[in-house]
């Protein structure tokens, strides 16, 4: 007859926690800070981004982190820049951009004068197909209905003229580091009012950017973008002209963990300290 080995109390003791222990559900991460330098983006692969239904060339801009002059140069784009779902641009990187090493500019630009238009209609031609090209603009269209923009204002607001988008606890600084956050973090209530920062143009307003939730972006001027994060609901459209201080959105969690405005300021396609042009 062979022996029966009883398990002892210690060895039965570790089976149950180590048991109890595999059915937890890993801790909450709420408490941590978003990684926007990580964050997915979608058809962007470093040299190349793939265009989908409903991206314009700012929304390119922004997601590439580069100058949306470069990228017309670059892909040789004629205005007024149409661009289509499944096209392929080449994005810039390196030497190649002429904007890869911007610093902030410590007083105001001296604004781009606008093309002149040309007074006959030119043919283009993008993916086999040709396009009957309208007068110059200067912002390309939204591919959904391929319909050309004018932007206003044609001035790039001062520093002084910035405004606070809302008011409330700063939760995240912007950092410059390779995995550093691109802007800054308010926190607020939900519903709470979400204010341009100065006056211009519309030029995305959605949900495309996977972990940025409902986001709204404006130009300003020739070279500046100021981008609003999270949003619980997006109340300006595309290509609409906004006053500075005029509301354009309500304060959310979409893509966030908690309630929360990420804010940032691009100059030329880089991120730049919104610090350094909101009013003390």
């Amino acid at each position: 007859m062979k022996k029966i080995i009883q398990p002892s109390l210690l060895a039965v003791t570790s089976m149950i926690l180590l048991s109890a222990c595999s059915s937890h559900t890993p801790a909450p991460v709420a408490n941590l800070n978003k990684d926007y330098s990580q964050l997915e983006r979608g058809s962007f692969r470093g040299d190349s981004y793939t265009v989908r239904k409903g991206d314009t060339l700012y929304f390119i801009s922004y997601v590439t982190g580069q100058n949306v002059k470069d990228i017309v140069s670059l892909n040789n784009l004629a205005p007024p820049y149409i661009i289509y779902p499944g096209q392929r641009l080449a994005i810039p990187s390196g030497s190649r951009s002429s904007s890869s090493s911007v610093s902030t500019p410590a007083v105001k630009p001296t604004p781009v004068s606008k093309p002149k238009p040309v007074s006959k209609p030119v043919e283009q031609k993008t993916d086999n197909k040709t396009v009957a090209q309208a007068k110059p603009k200067e912002y390309s269209e939204n591919s959904n209905v391929n319909k050309p923009v004018t932007t206003k204002p044609n001035t790039t607001p001062s520093t002084s003229k910035w405004a606070w988008p809302v008011k409330g606890k700063i939760i995240a600084r912007f950092s410059n580091s390779e995995n550093g956050n691109r802007g800054i973090d308010i926190a607020g209530t939900r519903g709470e009012a979400i204010k341009a920062t100065a006056a211009g143009v519309v030029v995305y307003a959605g949900d495309a950017l996977p972990g940025y939730g409902n986001l709204v972006i404006i130009k300003h001027g020739e070279d500046y973008l100021s981008a609003y994060a999270h949003n619980d609901k997006i109340l300006v459209k595309e290509q609409q002209t906004v006053k500075a201080g005029q509301k354009i959105a309500s304060m959310g969690s979409t893509g966030a963990s908690s309630v929360r405005l990420h804010f940032e300021i691009r100059y030329k396609g880089k991120s730049v300290d919104p610090m350094r042009y909101l009013p003390k």
